[in-house]
């Protein structure tokens, strides 16, 4: 019987014991510590300093005796981003460990952005031209007049009227210099207890220096994740718009897309927008509830399929005036976000981290971006792009954060409570003598927490869903010509002749339509990899063995057939004066001189 020991493992939570043999691998070490400690993955390293310079490496020849770890000993956990070179060796020897090692594959997985490694590799400094007044040398050599710029020199990003630095170039920034960045920490902030301290009891009858939040001054952020917002085309838009326009109602969608680097700004990212999703809503004149969205998932992986990503989302407040124009609602005398939706901001931002190898724990804000729609200074439509800060992450993020009722534009920072420890949040302003002084963030002005993100189309409108006159009908809109069905679907299919079947497809709401529907209880989704395939690369050859597929073919006569019943039903309704009508949608049974449901308003 092996001699065991107790190893203390020091974590940001606290320090955790555990017992093992002596005589144990340092394979198995990890392993312990992996459920010990109810990690997700293995992507963490165990070092026996403070500064983490000395690893205690995972590995099955080398056991605990062999690396002088003795009884009592701490050892230091840090979480390693984005990497499995630390992870412990594969083993196949029980089910359990061929378990672990799927785990590890999968921690393994997590990789930066394509755009984030393609940045990484680039040089980034600004080239100039050759000053024919102030050098005088040749050609071919360079002087301070001009050498090239760091991506981050603050006297060419004043001339380019930047406001914010690129994510890379504030990376580059940080680490430059002879330390090369060594003490500077990318890590989230934290406000809430660290849990597992043993000298006092737990919250609300203790706390002490080591586990309690230390108290945060907002600063404005100077940097961004995302320097630019661009619409392929004006149409994406005016489609969601549209919905406004018919309703007066205020309507919310999720921006669908990609992330790619831009030159306007140094080592700069674009979030490049082609479709928009709807989700299931309520919606007033002044006011949007998201409802429970059942087709979610769904919804991600056809996006995943056609190589886009959820990178945003965007909501109306209009409020329409005369002769088409708007009201001006928003601005710096009144407020650009409300408290409610910085927070909800924050919300999306923190469900979408941004994978950052940096970072101790694998991820630093996000790249998910926000566009409001509403009225600028001519009451002409406009649209403004926008994040929030890291810290407004955190404060959301650990319950901190709330809007006030009577004020849109102040947030209020919670007070602790027997549930919960809330860290003091400061602020800096300027009294009536233009003094710098620091107050409490209650109330919190929620500007403190935007950065503003261009927002734009290009000239030459791109199109990666190509354009039509005939649209099919958006997602989750209760409305007339609005819904999605068999007839509607039959009658947009009508439009497009067989040659055309790839430009008919070629619609993001008709393959969302298409991916949720089933066919004599087969998932249409789990058929449209190769018409997927064919949208994603404009291939006619794959989009045309589609279409003569089989399950192709038995869905369109289940349509059709849909279709025929339908219009006998309704011939037959027809003929029949002065009988009662059910509604399609809720049941009702109208009056036969009635063309809308008394119900639900939708038409007969």
């Amino acid at each position: 019987m092996s001699e065991e020991i107790i190893i203390r493992v020091q974590t940001q939570d606290g320090l955790k014991r555990i017992n093992v043999s002596k005589n144990a691998s340092l394979k198995e070490l990890y392993d312990i510590v992996y459920k010990s400690l109810n990690l997700l993955d293995y992507g963490f390293s165990l070092f026996t300093d403070r500064k983490f310079s000395n690893e205690v490496r995972s590995t099955q020849s080398s056991t605990i005796n062999k690396t002088n770890l003795n009884h009592g000993d701490i050892l230091y956990y840090k979480q390693m981003a984005g990497t499995s070179s630390t992870d412990p060796e594969p083993s196949s020897s029980s089910d359990s460990n061929q378990g672990i090692s799927k785990q590890r594959h999968k921690s393994s997985t997590v990789a930066e952005d394509p755009v984030d490694i393609e940045l990484s590799k680039l040089d980034g400094r600004i080239q100039r031209k050759r000053d024919e007044k102030l050098c005088r040398h040749t050609a071919t050599n360079r002087c301070v007049h001009c050498s090239s710029l760091e991506p981050y020199d603050e006297n060419y990003l004043k001339e380019q009227k930047i406001k914010h630095l690129s994510f890379h170039s504030y990376i580059r920034k940080m680490t430059s210099g002879v330390d090369r960045g060594k003490f500077v920490a990318f890590e989230d902030i934290n406000c809430k207890i660290k849990s597992g301290c043993r000298e006092h009891p737990p919250w609300p009858k203790g706390i002490c220096s080591k586990c309690q939040p230390s108290a945060i001054t907002l600063n404005r952020q100077i940097y961004r994740h995302v320097d630019n917002v661009m619409f392929e085309n004006n149409e994406i838009v005016d489609e969601f718009i549209n919905y406004w326009r018919t309703t007066s109602h205020q309507r919310l969608g999720f921006l669908y897309g990609c992330y790619e680097t831009t030159t306007d700004v140094p080592l700069g990212i674009r979030a490049r927008v082609v479709a928009i999703y709807e989700p299931p809503q309520e919606s007033t004149k002044s006011s949007i509830k998201l409802l429970d969205d059942p087709n979610d998932g769904e919804v991600e992986e056809m996006a995943t399929a056609l190589g886009l990503r959820r990178i945003g989302w965007i909501f109306t407040d209009l409020e329409a005036i005369n002769d088409g124009k708007v009201k001006h609602l928003r601005g710096i005398d009144t407020f650009f976000l409300t408290a409610k939706e910085c927070i909800l901001a924050g919300h999306f931002q923190n469900l979408h981290p941004n994978v950052c190898r940096q970072s101790s724990n694998g991820y630093l804000g996000s790249k998910f971006v926000t566009i409001c729609v509403t009225g600028d200074k001519e009451n002409q439509i406009h649209m403004e792009g926008y994040q929030v800060s890291a810290q407004c992450m955190a404060l959301v993020r650990d319950n901190c954060l709330v809007p006030t009722k009577d004020a849109p534009e102040l947030g209020y920072i919670r007070e602790s409570t027997d549930k919960q420890y809330v860290p003091d949040v400061f602020f800096k302003d300027k009294d009536q003598y233009g003094n710098e002084v620091q107050k409490m963030a209650r109330p919190l002005p929620v500007e403190y927490l935007l950065l503003d993100v261009p927002t734009s189309s290009p000239l030459v409108p791109l199109f990666t869903f190509p354009s039509r006159q005939q649209r099919f009908p958006i997602e989750n809109r209760l409305l007339d010509k609005h819904l999605q069905d068999y007839a509607t679907f039959h009658n947009y299919m009508q439009i497009y002749k067989s040659r055309d079947f790839l430009l008919a497809m070629s619609d993001f709401h008709v393959l969302l339509y298409l991916y949720g529907s089933t066919c004599f209880d087969i998932k249409m989704k789990s058929q449209m990899g190769e018409i997927l395939q064919a949208v994603r690369a404009q291939d006619e050859n794959l989009a045309s063995q589609f279409m003569r597929s089989d399950i192709w073919r038995t869905f369109e006569q289940l349509i059709s057939a849909h279709v025929h019943e339908n219009d006998n039903h309704m011939n037959a309704e027809t003929s029949n004066a002065g009988t009662d009508w059910t509604c399609n949608h809720c049941t009702f049974i109208n009056n036969n001189d009635t063309q809308t449901c008394e119900m639900c308003s939708l038409p007969r």
